[in-house]
């Protein structure tokens, strides 16, 4: 598992778009209702994003990582991950099982996004693995006091009123990720009404989802702009 979760991390990247296409691969559906699942899909990729958003925007956090490989300068122990050692990988999975609920595709959520998880494991397995080796006891005793999955919500509020949160630093950091998956709700929503006799007309709905679409191509085209003129930076 270690050596997958190497092998994994090294091209973590690319499973993303992987996933993202296998959303438009013909399934069975889950709801009747398709509004119930663009709603409820929507929500929980909401939920994925806003976790996501919590670990980019703090000040404290960098990401791991460095060459491809498994790297970390210090053991990160305060803010979000007093609570959760993968809060990160955390927001990912919700991102996927929202957008799958969004697709109203059965065969990806029961499917795709436990083998995104599994995969997420395997990382996660890579990574404790470095970070045992790299600062041993207080890594362990890190380990045991906070769980790898499952949250502890005591004291949560406490610790995000605390959190100097930067805009400026998610944006910069998070606005590829966030344009990718809110275009591939769009274009997903678009899909299912398009292929499928749901009770939401695609002609009636066709053109809020081109504004809509419109309006995520040209935040992410201005954002990309400050950050690339330095006009934006953290």
């Amino acid at each position: 598992m270690i050596k997958l979760g190497n092998f994994l991390f090294r091209y973590r990247n690319g499973l993303f778009p992987i996933f993202y296409a296998l959303l438009f691969v013909p399934s069975p559906t889950i709801f009747a209702n398709y509004m119930v699942a663009i709603i409820l899909g929507l929500l929980i990729a909401l939920t994925g994003q806003w976790i996501r958003a919590i670990n980019a925007g703090e000040v404290l956090i960098a990401r791991g990582g460095r060459n491809k490989r498994i790297y970390a300068e210090g053991l990160v122990t305060d803010g979000i991950f007093k609570h959760c050692r993968n809060p990160l990988y955390i927001g990912n999975i919700l991102l996927l099982l929202g957008l799958g609920i969004v697709a109203n595709s059965l065969i990806f959520v029961l499917f795709m996004v436990p083998l995104f998880a599994f995969f997420y494991q395997a990382i996660v397995l890579a990574e404790e693995y470095y970070l045992t080796k790299q600062f041993g006891e207080a890594y362990h005793r890190y380990c045991q006091d906070v769980n790898r999955w499952i949250p502890n919500f005591s004291g949560l509020g406490n610790t995000l009123s605390r959190m100097n949160f930067s805009w400026r630093k998610f944006l910069v950091r998070e606005y590829n990720q966030s344009f990718i998956w809110m275009a591939a709700a769009v274009l997903v929503i678009a899909k299912n009404l398009y292929f499928y006799p749901y009770n939401i007309s695609f002609e009636a709905a066709l053109p809020y989802l081109i504004g809509i679409f419109i309006v995520l191509v040209i935040a992410y085209g201005v954002i990309r702009y400050l950050k690339k003129s330095r006009r934006m930076v953290y």
